[in-house]
């Protein structure tokens, strides 16, 4: 069941940006992942600095059971390895590097995340080359049947198709624990080469409630056996 936190969602503005306010904190943030919207800090206008509250009008989704995965990627993804919730806090920094083009997670979000992810609602995944460095990775929220992405990352030099590598663990991790509805906020040309599109608000919302009161499994992979390589995981998501 959606919560009402923003109120009616037939009230809200027709607009992606529904409200804002200077009040903000990990237990408010996860509220409102279960009113179907999220948080990223406004940084233009009159209200410059506070938190905005978003929820698209087209809401961008990828279907779990509708990847596509090119023979390119297939290549770079053999060259990596993946694990889970081994370097949190080191795929937060990357993905709010500042000089990445439209960074936009700040202090407040950070905080806020890391909170989240130490009592288990928060999740990451990591990408690693064969030399042992970090070149991708992405985290989002969970909350029973529903993950939302929040942000991805790749190494420009060393990464090629690494963010994607760590998309399809998560896409292998989330079919382990039953969640059906993966929410990526909003289409990128990125997201849609590996077949997310988009829903009107309405539909989104009526597919959070249905996933919202799903039974849901917290069994996600635990860190230190988590390590799998790419051709384990070509192989489990042909299995998916």
């Amino acid at each position: 069941m959606l919560d009402t936190l923003f109120g009616p969602p037939a009230d809200w503005p027709r607009q992606d940006l529904i409200g804002f306010s200077e009040e903000f904190d990990p237990g408010l943030a996860l509220m409102a992942y279960r009113c179907g919207v999220f948080p990223m800090p406004l940084e233009t206008g009159l209200f410059n600095g506070e938190m905005g509250w978003w929820s698209p009008m087209d809401r961008a989704q990828l279907p779990l059971d509708e990847v596509r995965i090119t023979r390119s990627l297939r290549q770079s993804v053999k060259r990596y390895t993946t694990t889970v919730d081994t370097a949190f806090l080191e795929v937060l920094d990357a993905c709010a590097d500042p000089r990445r083009p439209g960074g936009w997670i700040d202090q407040r979000i950070q905080t806020a995340f890391t909170v989240l992810h130490h009592v288990g609602h928060v999740h990451s995944i990591e990408t690693w080359d064969g030399n042992g460095r970090l070149v991708g990775g992405l985290y989002g929220v969970h909350q029973n049947g529903m993950f939302a992405g929040e942000s991805m990352f790749h190494d420009p030099e060393h990464g090629r198709d690494a963010s994607k590598a760590a998309l399809l663990r998560l896409i292998v991790e989330l079919r382990r624990v039953g969640v059906e509805l993966l929410d990526v906020q909003w289409l990128t040309p990125h997201l849609e080469s590996m077949g997310a599109s988009t829903v009107p608000r309405d539909s989104y919302l009526e597919q959070l409630g249905e996933n919202l009161d799903r039974p849901h499994n917290t069994d996600w992979s635990r860190p230190e056996t988590s390590r799998m390589s790419g051709t384990a995981l070509l192989a489990m998501m042909e299995d998916g």
